[in-house]
């Protein structure tokens, strides 16, 4: 099928979903690269969907997913199977004690479902508080407590969702004397606000350890700690989504590892299957037995199937093998470096944020008046895609244009500063042919 065959009939049968596709046919993948129906090979900086940590098509995933779907790949919902039993087990000890049982899911808006409805059930309240800029999914109560996109046209969201301010260390007008961000003063704020609103039913907090949708928005140290206070003061659990940040994507198994703080209930997907649909729920003993006595029901087609768990302990153990954590928190000093200098080089890098393989720059159109920069993210994303980079770019409003940087755990060190190498080019290219 030609290219212009392909383009026509995504026209006539392909219904879009959001922003526009990339202009390319993607034929293959392998490891850190995509490669398309000219035989081009695009370095992946996205990790696909910020997912596939072990790279593409890695090849303990290949076998596992192979033996799985030729022994044991799918069972009736209330069958149990050795895979998936292993993998709870197995989950359970790379976590704090309180983390301790596990609901096996294929996606990450339903991990969060079923965490905002266990939340529900053991409190006996309904209201969720998210930032403002979160993003948690696309159903129906991951929705409601996603504020940065998908929330216009659709009709009343579930009742009882609120916002704390997304702590934007570059961006909030919350400040010290000295003029430094001051994030004690404005969680107080949101929390202020959200008390005011609340009718007594507080739920449960959800929220990103670094908000990857919302703009590469890193939580700062301490934030983490006196959230958990705040909603415990409430009687709220703390749910943490690390859909992005699982899995040593920060140079950590998980993100809440910096702070010493674990949640009451952790979500992970995306990077638990390496690119594949893998999800999980895991939350303690306590929580578990609570909503099993009220009837806690989540009976999904695909709720405990073997081949899902089968790629997640494939995933923990390449990631334990091959020392992937440490490796990410060694290739994202290098990142951290490249990107600074380029943010002390270019007056159009406003900021540089995020932790190991989780990064992204803020162009701006200058950094004392921090403008967004939309028109120049989209022509720089352009661009390095034309060098055979393929970068996303994240435009909300009142922010400028964010690159997420977010490749696999597994690229070489080579493929990390190629990709930069590549970025700064077509950042210098386009400058220049403005003027």
């Amino acid at each position: 099928m030609s290219a212009d065959t392909f383009w026509d009939d995504v026209e006539r049968h392909v219904v879009r979903y959001g922003a526009s596709f990339t202009p390319r046919v993607i034929e293959s993948a392998a490891g850190a690269y995509v490669y398309d129906s000219d035989g081009s090979a695009v370095l992946d900086f996205t990790s696909g969907q910020m997912s596939a940590v072990l790279g593409h098509s890695h090849p303990d995933i290949v076998r596992a997913v192979s033996r799985s779907v030729a022994e044991l790949d799918h069972l009736f919902s209330g069958m149990l199977s050795r895979p998936v039993v292993d993998l709870a087990k197995r989950l359970s000890a790379t976590l704090p004690d309180n983390l301790s049982k596990t609901l096996l899911l294929t996606t990450g808006a339903e991990s969060n479902e079923a965490a905002l409805k266990m939340a529900k059930l053991y409190t006996g309240k309904y209201e969720i508080v998210s930032f403002d800029r979160s993003w948690h999914g696309m159903t129906s109560g991951a929705a409601a407590a996603t504020f940065s996109a998908g929330r216009r046209g659709y009709g009343p969201v579930l009742p009882g969702n609120l916002t704390l301010p997304t702590p934007n260390a570059y961006r909030s007008p919350f400040r010290r004397a000295d003029g430094s961000y001051d994030w004690e003063a404005e969680l107080a704020y949101g929390f202020a606000s959200v008390d005011a609103q609340s009718t007594g039913s507080l739920a449960a907090c959800v929220v990103e350890p670094i908000l990857s949708s919302g703009g590469i928005v890193d939580l700062p140290v301490g934030y983490l700690a006196r959230l958990k206070e705040m909603c415990a003061e409430r009687g709220m659990l703390l749910i943490l989504d690390e859909a992005q940040t699982g899995l040593g994507r920060t140079g950590h198994m998980y993100a809440f590892e910096r702070d010493g703080v674990a949640p009451d209930i952790l979500t992970l997907s995306k990077t638990l299957g390496a690119g594949l649909p893998v999800a999980a729920v895991v939350t303690g003993d306590e929580i578990e037995q609570v909503c099993r006595d009220r009837g806690f029901l989540f009976f999904t087609t695909h709720v405990s199937d073997p081949l899902a768990a089968t790629v997640a302990l494939t995933v923990l153990d390449v990631i334990e093998r091959d020392g992937l954590v440490a490796r990410s928190a060694k290739l994202g000093e290098q990142l951290t470096e490249r990107l600074v200098a380029m943010r002390d080089t270019y007056e159009v890098v406003g900021d540089v944020r995020g932790r190991g393989l989780l990064q992204g720059i803020e162009l701006v159109t200058d950094k004392q008046s921090r403008t967004p920069a939309d028109a120049l993210g989209q022509a720089v994303t352009a661009a390095c895609l034309d060098r055979g980079l393929h970068l996303n770019i994240v435009q909300l409003p009142g922010m400028g244009g964010i690159f997420r940087i977010a490749p696999p755990l597994t690229t070489t060190d080579t493929e990390l500063h190629t990709g930069i190498d590549i970025l700064e080019d077509a950042l210098t290219s386009v400058l220049r042919a403005r003027g």
